[in-house]
C-alpha cells in the first residue's frame, strides 16, 4: 500500500532542505517476481489510450509497477528532496523487447545524483526491469523540487521565452479535452497521489494554480498515439515535460518522424522522440 509511504513522506517533507551537494541513499531498492495485476492494468490502458485487455504491456507500464519502490526511497530520511510538490521534468526509457504479463519481473530502483537546477534541485532516480537476470526495461527519471535558488534574483519566476527553431514544425494530430478529475482517475491506476494532480485546493497549496496533469500521463498518452496503440518489440524513448497542463485543459497532440510534442495554444507542454 503507497498510502503510508505517501503520509511518511508528507511528514517528512518540511524538514527537509533540499540542494545539489547533499548525500544520496546509496541503497537499491528490490522487488522480485512482479507481475502486473490484470484489473489495474486494463483500467490504465484504457485511461492512456492503449487498447484493453492486452498481453502486451504498455512501453511506460514497467514505470507504475517500479513506483511503490521508487515511493519507498523518496520517503526515507536519507533521500534529501522533500517527496511533496516533486514535479516530473524528463524520463528516458529504454526496452530491449516487449513485455508480457506472462514475464516475472525483477524490479530495482536506486537514487543516481543530484544536480542543480535554475529552479531548484533534480534527482535522477534510475529504474531497472530484468526476466531470469537479463536487464529487459529500463528508465531514467528527474523529479524538481522547487526552491530559491544561490543564483536567484529575486525576480519572478516566469515560463522561458519561446526559442526559435529551423526544424519544421510538428503537424497537428489530435486535440484532447482533458477532464478535472484527470489526475485522481491516473492516481488511482498508478499509485501516484501526489496532492499537485488531485485538487484545486491542494495544488495551490503547492504553488499551482489548479490541478495539473501528471508528466507519465501525458508521455504515455503521446507514445500510444505514436506508436498507433501498440507497443513495439525494442524502442527508445525521451521526453521532456516543458509546462505543467493545467486541469480541466485542451491540449493538441502533435508529431512528425519520431518527434511528437504536446500544445496549449502556444505553449508547449511536453516534447519527446520514439525510435
Amino acid at each position: 500500500m503507497l498510502a503510508p509511504l505517501l503520509l511518511r513522506g508528507a511528514v517528512l517533507s518540511p524538514f527537509k532542505r533540499p540542494r545539489a551537494d547533499a548525500s544520496l541513499p546509496g541503497d537499491r531498492e528490490t522487488r522480485g517476481g512482479v507481475r502486473p495485476d490484470a484489473v489495474r492494468l486494463a483500467a490504465y490502458s484504457r485511461l492512456v489510450g492503449y487498447r484493453a485487455p492486452q498481453r502486451t504491456l504498455p512501453l511506460p507500464y514497467p514505470h507504475v509497477l517500479g513506483f511503490p519502490l521508487a515511493m519507498r526511497l523518496m520517503t526515507t530520511r536519507a533521500f534529501p528532496l522533500p517527496l511533496l510538490g516533486l514535479v516530473h521534468t524528463s524520463i528516458e526509457i529504454t526496452q530491449h523487447r516487449a513485455l508480457t504479463t506472462d514475464d516475472s519481473l525483477e524490479l530495482s530502483v536506486h537514487a543516481a545524483r543530484l544536480t542543480p537546477h535554475r529552479r531548484g534541485t533534480e534527482a535522477t532516480l534510475v529504474t531497472e526491469a530484468r526476466v531470469d537476470g537479463t536487464p529487459v526495461w529500463t528508465s531514467s527519471s528527474t523529479y524538481l523540487a522547487r526552491h530559491r535558488s544561490t543564483s536567484d534574483t529575486g525576480a519572478p519566476d516566469v515560463p522561458d521565452a519561446p526559442r526559435k527553431s529551423d526544424a519544421a514544425p510538428l503537424t497537428a494530430r489530435a486535440e484532447w479535452q482533458l477532464p478535472p478529475d484527470l489526475g485522481r482517475r491516473y492516481g488511482a491506476v498508478s499509485g501516484d497521489r501526489n496532492p499537485i494532480h488531485l485538487y484545486p485546493l491542494t495544488a495551490r497549496l503547492l504553488g499551482f494554480p489548479r490541478a495539473i496533469a501528471h508528466g507519465m500521463w501525458t508521455a504515455a498518452r503521446c507514445i500510444a498515439e505514436h506508436t498507433e496503440y501498440e507497443t513495439p518489440e525494442a524502442a527508445r524513448v525521451h521526453v521532456d515535460f516543458k509546462a505543467p497542463v493545467l486541469l480541466p485543459g485542451t491540449v493538441t497532440y502533435a508529431a512528425g518522424g519520431p518527434g511528437f510534442e504536446l500544445r496549449g495554444g502556444d505553449k508547449v507542454h511536453l516534447s519527446g522522440t520514439l525510435r
